[in-house]
């Protein structure tokens, strides 16, 4: 199969080369694409939001908590800890009748370096809406309260909530519960591994699923990007620059979902050796590739784009010292 990495340059030496094994499948599971390892079992980290969401859309958690499609966007992404994001992230604890302190996943420094250093100057100390992860929290207490579970250990295998999400896992990606494996996330929540190829699959339901509840998640994802990440981050600059044609999600440890709907197809990408930033070049070289391939004819904007393909590689006074580039890509079925 092919090799596909990202290679960065400096001057004119290769200084780190990160490999990369994606897949690209129909909703049927069916493999139009693949490169390195594409049964590669995985930690999907926060590409599972989605997936870790749908039951308590599926059990009427929207219409007995009154949630609106930001707060479900929000549960989807993982997010900058913007004023926005926090505001949603309070308004969800307000709907379920929850306070910061039964969120487990803790607070930590913004994702975004601008929010971070904003933090330091004003010498804030994170709380659990600061998370990236507070929205999948809320929702995750949420299925316990609608369900009359205990809200303690929610987050552990063993606990309800953990079981529907591992139900629901297996639904969409046609992974069998009992082949998935299990670690803790960084958030404190219980983690999904399971093969690259389940993890397209999954994306690619996602993004064409007539199922009452998955069309409102896929909804509310397509409608609120910036509840999926946040400025300058590339799951919510693709999202806007391709309205309705693109759901993206990051994992941490250079995972990637991603579905393009309007093709009925979707992505699921691991960095081998984890590098976060490779990620999001990656995706775009995939995308590239794929669009280019089944939707020649098709306009697919890449002005806003462009720096997350290959862009220079600058030293802290801004200038130019060598540059990210991509070697192979996935080879089509």
């Amino acid at each position: 199969m092919t090799r596909f990495d990202i290679v960065a340059t400096r001057g004119k030496i290769v200084e780190s080369v990160h490999r990369i094994s994606a897949v690209v499948t129909d909703a049927d599971g069916q493999l139009v694409a693949a490169s390195g390892s594409a049964e590669l079992v995985t930690y999907i980290r926060s590409a599972a939001k989605p997936f870790q969401l749908w039951p308590l859309v599926r059990d009427g958690g929207v219409e007995r908590f009154g949630l609106d499609p930001e707060m479900l966007a929000l549960a989807c992404g993982s997010h900058n800890a913007e004023p926005a994001h926090r505001l949603v992230g309070a308004r969800w604890l307000e709907k379920v009748g929850l306070s910061e302190a039964d969120l487990s996943c803790g607070g930590h420094a913004s994702l975004s370096a601008a929010v971070a250093r904003e933090m330091i100057r004003t010498e804030v100390v994170p709380t659990p809406l600061w998370s990236n992860c507070s929205g999948k929290h809320a929702a995750l207490l949420a299925l316990a309260r609608l369900h009359g579970w205990p809200l303690e250990g929610y987050t552990k295998l063993g606990h309800p909530v953990q079981d529907a999400v591992a139900d629901s896992v297996a639904h969409w990606s046609g992974v069998p519960a009992s082949a998935l494996q299990w670690g803790e996330d960084g958030c404190t929540a219980a983690a999904v591994a399971l093969p690259l190829t389940g993890i397209a699959t999954a994306w690619a339901r996602l993004g064409q699923s007539d199922d009452p509840a998955m069309a409102t998640i896929r909804s509310a994802m397509l409608a609120h990007p910036a509840m999926i990440a946040g400025s300058d981050r590339l799951d919510t600059v693709l999202m806007e620059a391709w309205p309705g044609r693109v759901l993206a999600k990051v994992g941490a440890d250079g995972v990637y979902g991603a579905a393009l709907p309007t093709l009925g197809l979707g992505i699921g990408l691991k960095v081998e050796d984890g590098h976060f930033p490779s990620a999001g070049h990656a995706l775009m070289a995939i995308l590239d590739a794929v669009t280019a391939r089944v939707d020649p004819s098709g306009d697919w904007p890449m002005d806003r784009l462009v720096s997350w393909r290959t862009p220079p590689i600058v030293n802290t006074r801004g200038i130019p010292v060598g540059g990210v580039a991509v070697r192979g890509g996935v080879t089509f079925a």
